[in-house]
């Protein structure tokens, strides 16, 4: 084995041991729902079961790590709600009126396994869900409160919801990098920027490190749409676990369309290469840090 697959089997293990985790903390969450109507706990438990990475969630675990050396419940919550709050943004993004898509995660997305309205109320129900776990699990109130403020921003309408305007407003035009960047970093960026930020925040960081850890997120957050993009171009549907080629056929604006596949990749790459040297201050402790930000550009799915 070489070297690099050494390296990349080894983020590999410590991303599946992470994903393990949040799934564990997921399927807790959803046993103690109260009284939830049965199509809907089938339609969440269907959602949060199919097999994603858990990129984002392991984010807010290994920012703990990286700031305190071990992994708390508040940590466990923090990761579990970001993966709530993405998971809803997926089944909305799949619907007919956004992508209408009928393939996600290698399996039928939301409104085709149950119906439309059920795909709504489910992805209401996961954002909603998010909140308030973190506002009744986490342990310390003003904590939880950093926590709420973070993911609010990053999913309201100065975050996705406002990249996914910019997004729909897009199609069928020329675009701009500066209008991709504005897209993608509201859009998906942000995201990432909230997982690093909220697990610097459960572990304890001090303000230069919260925002080193933020603007590693936002780094690798804009590569990792970038990678997407080209996958999109690049990969096949039964390997990236989406309908591949519905970028081009909605006329959607993405880097491939508008910089070309090789400048593409090229800025995918110095994004990493900035993304890791955010992280010389956390020493040895930031690994897992580094080699997610050069796994990501080298995405099959």
């Amino acid at each position: 084995m070489s070297t690099a697959e050494a390296v990349n089997s080894d983020f590999n293990t410590r991303l599946a041991e992470k994903a393990q985790l949040v799934n564990g903390v997921l399927r807790q969450i959803l046993a103690e729902l109260g009284n939830v109507d049965e199509r809907l706990k089938n339609a969440l438990v269907y959602t949060l079961e199919s097999p994603g990475k858990r990129i984002r969630s392991a984010l807010v675990l290994w920012s703990c790590e990286v700031v305190s050396g071990r992994v708390c419940r508040n940590a466990e919550i923090a990761a579990a709600a970001i993966e709530l709050v993405h998971t809803y943004s997926l089944v909305h993004d799949d619907l007919p009126a956004m992508d209408d898509d009928d393939l996600r995660r290698g399996r039928p997305t939301c409104h085709k396994a149950f119906d439309e309205a059920t795909a709504i109320l489910t992805g209401d129900a996961l954002l909603t869900l998010a909140f308030e776990i973190l506002a009744g699990e986490v342990d310390e109130p003003k904590m939880a409160i950093r926590l709420i403020s973070e993911l609010a921003e990053a999913a309201g309408p100065a975050g996705i919801i406002t990249g996914q305007m910019a997004d729909i407003k897009a199609e069928k035009t020329e675009g701009s990098q500066e209008l991709l960047e504005y897209i993608h970093t509201n859009k998906t960026a942000k995201m990432f920027r909230c997982a690093a930020g909220m697990g610097a925040i459960v572990g304890g960081a001090d303000e230069s490190r919260f925002k080193c850890l933020c603007d590693y997120g936002l780094k690798i957050g804009l590569g990792f749409q970038i990678a997407d993009d080209i996958l999109d171009v690049c990969g096949q549907s039964k390997h990236i676990g989406k309908t591949a080629g519905k970028d081009a056929a909605a006329a959607k604006c993405t880097y491939p369309k508008v910089m070309g596949l090789e400048k593409s990749r090229q800025l995918e790459k110095q994004l990493a290469d900035e993304a890791i040297a955010l992280l010389a201050p956390f020493g040895a402790r930031a690994e897992a840090l580094r080699q997610l930000a050069v796994a990501l550009l080298e995405r099959t799915r």
